[in-house]
């Protein structure tokens, strides 16, 4: 199976603007129908994680052709939007100078697209060009205390920020540059939810199934009903300090709802496996490009639900990169879908159990949550 690497974001305002890391999905599936026997499962690696995907095997569909037209369209995404490898348009379009055009993909374009709408509806929480920031701090793979004890001066953060400017990321058809020099794009806030929804398009579209849950990285579209013939339902981890994704816990689950589209479109951002304290405060690795700084108090765990992945996984993103009550105004302003996991003592700097958090739910996701109507 192909593998892939998109880099892991570590950015959060964008799960590229902040460094973030996707809160894995868990599956839940009911038992209390006798499974259908014609579903297949497939995983593999890529984007720098991994995917699983269950579908309901067409009559007469052959289970190879579907895993390669799967691999196929993930390669075409990382050699568009991977930051890992030189020749991919977006590193290309990093090493370019000023008022240089590039010719631009339609997947690139598409993510482009859902990437300013989050920038412009966010205010800016959401940007694909914060990997400045991202460097100064010293957030790119972990984060250390080490780093808090000797931040960046006034001087370097204002530096790394007059990169971070997408306005300066001009499309003008399928051509793209930028007018100041220095200003590179990183899609890993995205680009794993598209990469889902680009899966979901193959199954559908190419072999007309119509029963299927596709998971990159703890985003998830799912369609139909599973196995057991009940809607498809997703567990939300807790967002609990030294957690893993094979030792979790579950605080809550979203079920598809039973409505005309039949679909449901998911993503989790999660600050808690990539956090530290400093002097009594809790740092994220996510860093709020309006500030320049990294969030403290920033939500645990935001899980979105959009008419798409990709939109999903820049909002879950964007949320995480504001402070927990700015997100939560903006949730309700921009109708977004949104369920925060916070700590019920905001002091508390330690949570071990699922008692030491709380839900909290706009109104469209308790919309989505309730509608159990079939």
């Amino acid at each position: 199976m192909t593998n892939l690497s998109l880099r892991p974001s570590v950015i959060s305002a964008n799960k590229i603007l902040l460094a973030t890391v996707s809160t894995a999905a868990l599956l839940s599936l009911s038992a209390c129908q006798q499974p259908i026997s014609d579903y297949t499962t497939l995983s593999g690696e890529t984007m720098g994680t991994s995917y699983h995907i269950s579908y309901q095997l067409p009559k007469d569909a052959n289970e190879a052709d579907i895993q390669a037209a799967i691999d196929e369209r993930l390669e075409q995404i990382n050699d568009s939007m991977s930051t890992y490898q030189d020749d991919s348009t977006i590193s290309k379009f990093n090493r370019l100078a000023a008022d240089t055009p590039i010719t631009i993909d339609a997947d690139f374009s598409h993510v482009l697209e859902v990437s300013r709408q989050v920038y412009q509806q966010s205010a800016g929480a959401f940007d694909p060009t914060v990997m400045p920031l991202i460097e100064i701090w010293g957030f790119g793979s972990t984060m250390t205390v080490e780093r808090l004890q000797s931040p960046p001066s006034p001087a370097e953060i204002a530096q790394a920020k007059a990169l971070v400017d997408f306005k300066s990321v001009v499309q003008e058809g399928d051509s793209l540059y930028k007018t100041k020099d220095g200003v590179g794009l990183d899609f890993s806030a995205v680009a794993k939810g598209y990469g889902v929804d680009v899966i979901a398009e193959v199954l559908k579209d190419n072999y007309q199934i119509g029963n299927y849950m596709v998971e990159i990285g703890g985003e998830v579209a799912s369609s139909g009903v599973n196995s057991q013939q009940q809607p498809w339902q997703i567990a939300i981890d807790a967002p609990i300090e030294g957690s893993t994704v094979t030792e979790r816990q579950t605080i809550a689950a979203i079920r598809q709802p039973l409505n005309n589209s039949n679909k449901m479109h998911l993503a989790t951002s999660g600050n808690y496996r990539n956090s530290v304290i400093f002097d009594g405060k809790r740092y994220s690795h996510t860093i709020d490009p309006t500030t320049g700084e990294p969030i403290v108090a920033g939500a645990p765990s935001v899980t979105v639900a959009a008419e798409s992945v990709a939109l999903a996984d820049a909002w879950a993103t964007a949320l995480t990169a504001m402070p927990y009550q700015q997100a939560l105004a903006t949730a309700e302003a921009q109708n977004i879908a949104a369920m925060f996991v916070i700590l019920i003592k905001q002091d508390n700097t330690k949570a071990d159990t699922l008692e030491d958090w709380q839900i909290v739910e706009n109104l469209a996701m308790k919309k989505l949550r309730a509608d159990k109507a079939s």
